[in-house]
């Protein structure tokens, strides 16, 4: 991050999708439910830390955020967005669990709608003023914005529906914590 982007931030129009907090060691169970937390993995006291660390981060350097504030219906990201901006904002869409499906065997056409429907909703500009936050899951390496470290945020510029959108940057929480001290 730089004092550049910073500015920009500040003003609003970006989407940032940020990776979850890190999580527990081990598997989500084949038969996980949304709505039992026991059969996922979940933010480990590292996540929990990282992800309160994160929002205070966003609020010190006076990034605007949109509401609500979107998260996967995995316990780890909606706990991820609950402590960095608050259970009162934030709004549970299953599609972002998609991105987490991507991290598993599908057919290429499987695959591609994902992809397609979240171009679609990246390209989509945030409310005048304000960035829009997504609070999900990394993507397989080779596929959309790679592999992503937990809080890690990809700042997506929105070009507007139909016309696309391009990455203007991506950074740590730890990147954005030094700022922060700048």
């Amino acid at each position: 991050m730089d004092e550049f982007l910073l500015g920009k931030l500040q003003k609003g129009g970006y989407t940032l999708y940020v990776r979850h907090g890190d999580a527990t060691v081990g598997a989500d169970q084949p038969d996980f439910s949304f709505d039992d937390c026991s059969t996922q993995r979940n933010l480990s006291e590292k996540g929990r830390r990282q992800a309160e660390r994160y929002g205070n981060a966003i609020r010190r350097l006076n990034i605007p955020f949109a509401t609500p504030v979107f998260t996967s219906p995995f316990c780890r990201a909606k706990e991820s967005a609950m402590l960095a901006f608050g259970a009162e904002i934030m709004h549970i869409d299953t599609f972002w669990s998609n991105v987490y499906q991507l991290n598993t065997p599908l057919s290429p056409y499987e695959q591609s709608a994902i992809l397609t429907r979240l171009s679609s909703f990246l390209e989509q500009p945030p409310a005048e003023g304000a960035n829009q936050f997504i609070i999900a899951h990394s993507f397989p390496r080779d596929v959309a914005f790679g592999a992503i470290p937990s809080m890690g945020t990809i700042v997506v510029n929105p070009h507007g529906k139909n016309h696309g959108f391009s990455v203007a940057s991506h950074f740590t929480l730890e990147e954005l914590e030094e700022f922060v001290k700048a």
